[in-house]
């Protein structure tokens, strides 16, 4: 005898668009969005406090061709994250978020419960800060994300593929203790292939050897 499936209780899921800055991401989270409301499903659109790109349009999401789209501004305080959940009542049928690499932990538990009630969650943010590592909590979200998609700009000294997202100052590249977050735009980004990318480790590795050194001294290696 055939075993039946049962049929799955109606259940949420999670999106995630990916990549570097200047990739599409904000564009492909506002179509996606707006495709859901042409089939009649209420939309809600969440922005993080930091992003000001356009401060005369501050309570939107805004790509860098000039789209935009009107948003609530969260900050990344576990307190206004979880206002998320009561923002997502029972008339909400869809839930998207920019910048998502920019909020606190306490997001992915917003996230997972949002889509526990059957919704579908989208979000879109960086998966590599400049210094080329993993970006904040999308390394979580990727892990369980239903769908992802990862776009790519192109790089602006060799037109390859680009994935990473070069900070400059002072028409340098960026040093790798530099503070992660400095929110801006074409005078602070350039996006860069792997050839091309390009981060100043010197503190990184001065900081880094005198603790391999202690962690030596407490586990010293045993001579062969």
């Amino acid at each position: 005898m055939k075993k039946q499936f049962q049929n799955p209780r109606q259940s949420g899921r999670l999106e995630v668009i990916c990549g570097s800055m200047f990739s599409g991401k904000t564009e492909e989270l506002m179509r996606r969005l707006k495709r859901a409301e042409y089939a009649k499903q209420n939309v809600l659109t969440i922005k993080h406090k930091i992003d000001q790109r356009n401060n005369q349009q501050h309570s939107a999401i805004m790509s860098h061709e000039g789209k935009q789209r009107l948003a609530f501004l969260v900050s990344e305080d576990d307190t206004e994250v979880a206002k998320i959940l009561d923002l997502a009542d029972e008339s909400v049928d869809v839930v998207g978020i920019d910048e998502i690499q920019f909020f606190s932990k306490k997001a992915i538990e917003v996230i997972c419960k949002l889509v526990d009630q059957g919704k579908r969650v989208i979000v879109a943010g960086l998966d590599l800060d400049f210094r080329g590592d993993p970006f904040g909590i999308m390394p979580l979200l990727l892990a369980l994300a239903d769908d992802i998609i990862k776009f790519k700009a192109i790089c602006v000294l060799c037109g390859a593929d680009a994935h990473h997202t070069q900070r400059m100052l002072n028409d340098k590249p960026a040093r790798y203790d530099d503070p992660i977050i400095l929110v801006g735009a074409t005078n602070c980004y350039e996006a860069r292939c792997r050839a091309c990318f390009s981060i100043d480790k010197s503190m990184y590795f001065e900081i880094k050897n005198p603790l391999e050194k202690i962690e030596e001294k407490r586990h010293p290696r045993k001579s062969i």
